[in-house]
């Protein structure tokens, strides 16, 4: 196993934490325009108000599209900088509880396992939790496999 590999093992198992995030009603109409998912729950606040949820509600894939700039706000152990990151995909995304409009969310990230996939190409897979401030349940909980080059 090399040197470099060793030290980015290190961080197994240590669990970081993202910088809050405000999901708002702008976000969440600019994210229902991009993707032309406009369902009344997530864009028509009268409407959702009748709702079980009280209100608009964000997309559960507008919650895991926020991950990369969720993670970018953790601070990174020593490490090499990366020449390139590429989102290699996920292993389980579960939508737990919606994100209200107006909410904050953050990411809790730990990683699972890191493996050298090819020479200065490392493959790491991490869990994640999104966490809705003052709400018991997660926004969701995934296993996020992504891959970097140094």
């Amino acid at each position: 196993m090399s040197d470099l590999l060793g030290r980015l093992r290190e961080d197994i198992g240590t669990p970081r934490v993202s910088d809050w995030l405000t999901v708002d009603q702008p976000l969440i109409d600019r994210f229902a325009d991009a993707t032309l998912d406009r369902q009344y729950i997530h864009v028509d606040p009268v409407r959702a108000a009748a709702t079980p949820f009280g209100g608009t509600v964000a997309h559960g894939l507008l919650t895991l599209s926020l991950l990369p700039h969720l993670m970018g706000s953790i601070p990174q152990p020593d490490r090499p900088m990366a020449r390139m990151g590429i989102n290699y995909g996920f292993d389980r995304v579960r939508f737990v509880h919606p994100v209200r409009s107006g909410s904050r969310i953050r990411a809790a990230a730990t990683l699972t396992a890191i493996e050298e996939i090819a020479p200065d190409t490392f493959q790491q897979t991490h869990d994640i939790t999104v966490e809705i401030e003052g709400e018991a349940k997660p926004a969701l909980v995934a296993t996020w496999l992504t891959r970097f080059m140094i």
